[in-house]
């Protein structure tokens, strides 16, 4: 088949190590201008989403680095850039390291870095739209204990140098339909009071928008990948709650069905609200993690009681339910027979066509346009060939484009569809592998169904799991950097809290609660491994069972390459967990795939 251009990512290299030097130099200069020794440049905008529009990657203008996670540091003298073990490599091949120390931030945090080379008297700046209470909090002790100073900047002087910088294009703002949302903002609404009443809280600040937009069963376009409208709210106790958001982009059915619930304001009348709190001491819950500093000081100045705490709204949108679950199940469905689709497309082709990594993205993203349903990718395709592949959240441009040769191919990637949010991972054997390969591979998947198949006591938490998917490599002297799984959102973000499964996950599993699960392994300069799938958490019943037990279903439906497989380290019980899986996948979408699709993906799940 043809394939078309992709519609939902771009893969321009849009960085330059060698602009680094050149803009570092810009920005000292307007910084010693305002009578500042340094700055804080985190990634982040004013909602601290995840995902942000162009016009708010102002890290990766002034560094290069394009990772989702990072903050940089500069001072007249020195400046950091601070990423975590997923991003090492890229950032070296992005980052102009002679003039940004790339500092890995599980080792050293920035305000410890700080901590060693402030001097007394030292201005740091920071634009306090774009941290957190929380985070001005340390970097304002380890100030104070060097004497120095934390300066809040009203004009960031990234957005003052950055001359072309973009603009977010309006996207509409629209309804979620009750048949997708599974429950009525009236019903959310009475479910989230009861959580204020408790804390005592008068009024709730709402500043994710993706608590917003669960809230609200309201959806846009603000963000890649992402569809939110960036928004916030108050939700008061008893009265009304109030919806700040671009009002001229709600459509008809939007605007009808929240005037039913809520008051609607434009965004800029948060700070007339907020004093309005503060004139009548009005007791506000928010959350320190995720609330700009802005706000925070701004609510202090007027006269409001704040109570800091975890946002309630969080852990309800983390259990989905019926509707969320029912409409989750059919998506994985749909992107499961869009995904053999491409496994089978790519399976004629690698081998003898030179398929590119870009190739490949803008096949698979086809595949789940066809189905007609699809409103854009969850996150940009990592298509990764070789060694681009041991780069765990390698993103392919034009420039580092490579063939799909013999090896290992993988490709992460997922869909978002009104009902429902996916995110998948595959490792592909093209041609012949070495037994190294096949033993890696193995050893990813062994760690994959110990997750799959584990049965845990209500109150387990994803840090008590997560070695579950580590052992068979650590059994050989590995490991790898990055979480074993992170939440997923119901047509929202594909990266949601607060469950994770992972060294430092304190949060209990709960039933309804949707997670990752994709170990991996990656040798740099080589090849890179790793298998995922979403999981359900269930309840589950064990015979003589003396405690309230809960599992997982897996709710992705792809054949694993049975190819790259050592059977000789799989135990029986791993065997027949495969076997049973591929079971699964042939029988739900094999009756969806046309005859040449449906003949490879019964070779692809024959019985091992």
């Amino acid at each position: 088949m043809a394939m078309s251009a992709s519609h939902f990512q771009s893969f321009d290299d849009v960085t330059d190590p060698s602009l680094g030097a050149g803009r570092l130099a810009a920005l000292r200069g307007i910084l010693k201008d305002r009578g500042l020794d340094g700055f804080v440049v985190p990634r982040a905008d004013a909602y601290q989403n995840e995902y942000v529009s162009q016009g708010e990657e102002r890290l990766a203008w002034l560094t290069g680095f394009t990772g989702s996670a990072g903050i940089a540091v500069v001072l007249a003298d020195r400046a950091a850039l601070f990423i975590d073990g997923r991003y090492t490599v890229q950032a070296r091949t992005q980052v102009d390291g002679s003039v940004f120390e790339l500092v890995d931030i599980t080792v050293t945090a920035p305000c410890a870095w700080l901590g060693d080379v402030l001097s007394a008297g030292c201005r740091l700046g920071y634009d306090p739209w774009l941290q957190t209470p929380a985070e001005v909090e340390r970097f304002t002790a380890v100030c104070e204990k060097a004497e120095a100073k934390l300066v809040p900047v009203i004009e960031n002087p990234v957005d003052v140098l950055w001359t072309d910088r973009p603009k977010i294009a309006p996207a509409p703002i629209v309804d979620h339909p009750l048949e997708f949302a599974g429950r009525s903002t009236d019903d959310k609404l009475t479910l989230l009071r009861s959580g204020l009443a408790a804390a005592k809280a008068g009024v709730l600040l709402l500043s994710d928008p993706h608590a917003v937009a669960w809230l609200f069963n309201i959806r846009g376009g603000d963000v890649s990948h992402t569809p939110l409208p960036l928004c916030r709210a108050l939700v008061p106790l008893e009265d009304r709650p109030t919806l700040f958001v671009a009002v001229s982009r709600l459509t008809a059915g939007a605007r009808a069905a929240l005037e039913k619930v809520a008051a609607i304001e434009e965004p800029d009348a948060i700070a007339s609200a907020l004093n309005m709190l503060g004139s009548h001491k009005a007791r506000v819950m928010l959350d320190p993690s995720n609330a700009p500093a802005a706000l925070v000081s701004h609510l202090q100045t007027s006269g409001a009681e704040i109570i800091l705490g975890p946002d309630p709204v969080t852990a309800l949108k983390a259990i989905k339910n019926e509707g969320e679950i029912r409409g989750m199940r059919a998506a994985h469905k749909r992107d499961g027979v869009a995904l053999c689709r491409f496994l089978a497309w790519l399976d004629r082709r690698a081998s003898s066509d030179s398929v590119t990594e870009i190739d490949a993205a803008i096949a698979l993203e086809t595949f789940r346009a066809d189905t007609g349903l699809l409103k854009d990718i969850s996150f940009p395709t990592i298509s990764a060939a070789g060694p681009n592949a041991a780069l765990p959240h390698y993103r392919v441009t034009e420039a580092t484009n490579r063939v799909i040769g013999q090896g290992l191919f993988l490709i992460d990637s997922g869909a978002q569809y009104q009902d429902g949010t996916t995110d998948v991972t595959r490792t592909i054997a093209v041609g012949e592998l070495s037994d190294t390969m096949r033993d890696h591979f193995t050893r990813v998947l062994k760690g994959h169904i110990a997750i799959a198949t584990a049965r845990f006591p209500k109150g387990t938490t994803g840090a008590h799991l997560d070695a579950f998917a580590r052992r068979a490599l650590w059994d050989i002297g590995t490991d790898f950097d990055h979480g074993t799984g992170h939440g997923v959102g119901s047509y929202l973000s594909v990266h949601e809290g607060p469950q994770r499964i992972s060294k430092t996950a304190h949060v209990a599993l709960l039933p309804g609660m949707i997670l990752s699960n994709e170990p991996g392994y990656y040798r740099e300069g080589h090849y890179g491994i790793r298998t995922e799938n979403l999981l359900l958490v269930t309840e589950i019943t064990i015979p003589d069972q003396e405690r309230p037990m809960l599992g997982f279903e897996t709710l992705t439906l792809a054949p694993f390459d049975r190819r790259a497989i050592a059977l000789d380290l799989l135990t029986r019980e791993e065997w027949a967990w495969i076997d049973a899986y591929h079971a699964r996948v042939l029988q739900e979408v094999a009756p969806e795939l046309d005859t040449e699709a449906r003949a490879w993906l019964t070779a692809a799940c024959a019985p091992l």
